[in-house]
């Protein structure tokens, strides 16, 4: 047994220095190096939500693109899983529903994720998918696709990047499966969707950075790189009576904003934008 356990002993020393490594990586991939450890993030207690209401935010499960699979990692705070679905999951639905109670009079149910083909897909007219420039959605999900949002439903989809075109051609090549020859378009500022509630304006219009895009500066306070090569932009897709169905954020990140809405080391300016363009949509999708 003495022997055994000396054989096996430079493997598990291996094994957890694999581990720490791989985690550090993860790491400084996730904040990037330099910039804050949001220390305070997820220490308070998880929200609860009856099971449920008026509204509850519905995240788009998906599998992801097979030569872009993310595998098994984390979301936030406790959600772990397979495939880029799930990034920011649960914190950032769990922090825009409390968003939603606070400052409108909307009933808020628990948020929960749902597979397009699932047919409960239809007792919800908002939807959020991110990540959707490695998504590999299946001839019967673009079917579905199209058959929610010519029902009235209503896509909210983020944290797609360039400079690198891939990820905007996925995006695009598949929405193009839902509704051939649509175009997507700019949403402009006297669009409806930029004041139904909130009045967004030009000049309000700022980068939403990942958590990833934000460092430390020599006097301490936190500062945002935004990506070379990259300017944030807010489009849309329409249907045929010029209705907003399909928010495209691009080049932004508003998920890990509400993500890490209980953090005073995310801009705090950025967060509110955040929560505006998650308002606008949603109180557009029930009016509209």
């Amino acid at each position: 047994m003495l022997q055994a356990s000396r054989l096996h002993t430079p493997r598990l020393r291996f094994a957890a220095l694999l581990l720490l490594l791989l985690a550090a990586t993860a790491f400084a991939q996730r904040f990037g190096r330099g910039g804050p450890r949001f220390e305070g993030h997820g220490n308070g207690p998880k929200p609860t939500f009856p099971a449920k209401g008026e509204f509850q935010f519905v995240r788009v499960q998906y599998t992801d693109l097979p030569r872009f699979s993310r595998g098994y990692g984390f979301g936030s705070r406790n959600g772990q899983g397979t495939g880029w679905w799930l990034v920011d999951w649960p914190d950032s639905d769990e922090h825009f529903s409390q968003g939603v109670q606070r400052l409108t009079r909307i009933d808020v149910g628990q948020p929960t994720h749902l597979r397009l083909t699932d047919d409960h897909i239809f007792d919800y007219p908002w939807l959020y998918a991110t990540q959707t420039g490695w998504w590999g959605l299946s001839d019967a999900e673009v079917a579905r696709l199209r058959e929610y949002l010519l029902r009235g439903g209503f896509l909210m989809v983020d944290d797609m990047w360039g400079p690198d075109p891939t990820q905007w051609q996925v995006f695009t090549g598949t929405m193009d499966r839902v509704f051939p020859g649509k175009p997507i378009s700019e949403i402009l500022e006297n669009d409806p969707v930029m004041h139904v509630l909130y009045d967004i304006w030009d000049k309000d219009r700022s980068f939403i950075p990942g958590t990833r895009h934000l460092r430390l500066s020599p006097s301490g306070g936190v500062t945002v790189q935004q990506p070379i090569g990259t300017s944030p932009a807010w489009r849309a897709m329409n249907d045929d009576k010029g209705h907003l169905i399909v928010s495209v954020n691009y080049n932004t990140d508003i998920g890990d904003a509400w993500e890490y809405a209980d953090d005073p080391e995310y801009p705090e300016h950025m967060t509110t934008l955040a929560y505006r363009y998650g308002l606008n949509y949603l109180i557009y999708a029930a009016t509209h």
